[in-house]
């Protein structure tokens, strides 16, 4: 399958606590870099599961954009449509997970992708379409969203990244309701957030009011929760049933909800129906979630 990813690709540094967080003070623990940013986690993921992915993002010409420009061309990624520049540094995320593996905070510097304006895709665009299948995060802008919604002619799906992000997709939805995303993919807080509602059913159906045909709304512990839209000349009806996560002793929680999508993605260019994609990705999360890297680098063996 020929998918093209469009969005984020950040050097990770994340530390890991030995004990339970003391605020205020030095904690002792285990601080790694690594390869991220959720677009390129979800480039990566697919490529290990055998698709030919073309990345499209944005490096500097800092130590930090050589370091993972020079890392995608290894690991097979093609990136002839991305563009290195100068007047920016390459994007950075630093994350403080507790002694249990989870987040306790984290710094996003991606202000490089602004980038990746509507003419940086218009002068792509004939090459993005030719992929099969179209995967954006919301570190793109708000313009640029709706100009991939409006413009591309294959099937589109879309990360949340977060609650502050995760607004310009649902703005974009909202304001041109001539545009149909294939797929969107949050967790819980993202959810809530951008639809103002209180369960995470009322969230999905607003979303699904908006334009989403899938909606995938990841719930940590409790698994995911995920929903359609089915119509027909008579009726229209809610589709939906969540699932269990599954059993894993976390080692880092950075990069899981990407590789849920990614497994979404890959279970769909396989011909699974809708929602049993849902448990392809729950087992790609638990692959990363098992993993003390952002990409288990052995989720095709886990997976396929």
């Amino acid at each position: 399958m020929n998918i093209c990813v469009i969005g984020g690709s950040n050097l990770d540094i994340s530390a890991t606590l030995f004990a339970p967080f003391i605020a205020n003070d030095s904690n002792p623990g285990h601080v790694s870099l690594g390869h991220g940013g959720v677009a390129r986690n979800i480039a990566h993921n697919l490529k290990l599961l055998g698709h030919n992915i073309r990345f499209v993002t944005i490096f500097g010409t800092d130590i930090f954009g050589n370091i993972m420009k020079d890392h995608c061309k290894t690991i097979g990624l093609d990136i002839s449509l991305a563009e290195q520049v100068s007047d920016h540094r390459t994007g950075t995320y630093l994350c403080i997970n507790n002694h249990a593996g989870d987040m306790i905070a984290a710094v996003a510097d991606t202000d490089i992708i602004s980038h990746i304006t509507p003419q940086f895709i218009e002068h792509r665009l004939g090459e993005i379409n030719k992929a099969d299948i179209i995967i954006a995060d919301t570190n793109i802008s708000q313009n640029t969203l709706d100009y991939l919604l409006n413009n591309c002619v294959v099937p589109i799906y879309v990360d949340a990244v977060s609650s502050t992000k995760a607004w310009r997709i649902m703005n974009v939805l909202n304001n041109n309701h001539i545009s149909t995303l294939h797929t969107l993919k949050l967790n819980h807080k993202e959810a809530l957030a951008i639809t103002q509602e209180q369960t995470v059913a009322d969230a999905a159906i607003k979303i699904l009011n908006s334009g989403v045909e899938n909606v995938y709304i990841t719930l940590g512990i409790e698994g995911v929760y995920c929903a359609r839209k089915i119509e027909d000349s008579e009726t229209c009806r809610i589709e939906d049933i969540t699932y269990p996560s599954l059993p894993v002793e976390v080692k880092n929680t950075t990069g899981a909800g990407d590789a849920f999508l990614a497994g979404v993605v890959h279970a769909f260019s396989k011909g699974i129906d809708f929602p049993q994609t849902a448990q392809y990705g729950l087992m790609a999360a638990r692959a990363t979630l098992l993993s003390e890297q952002a990409v288990n680098p052995d989720l095709a063996n886990i997976l396929l």
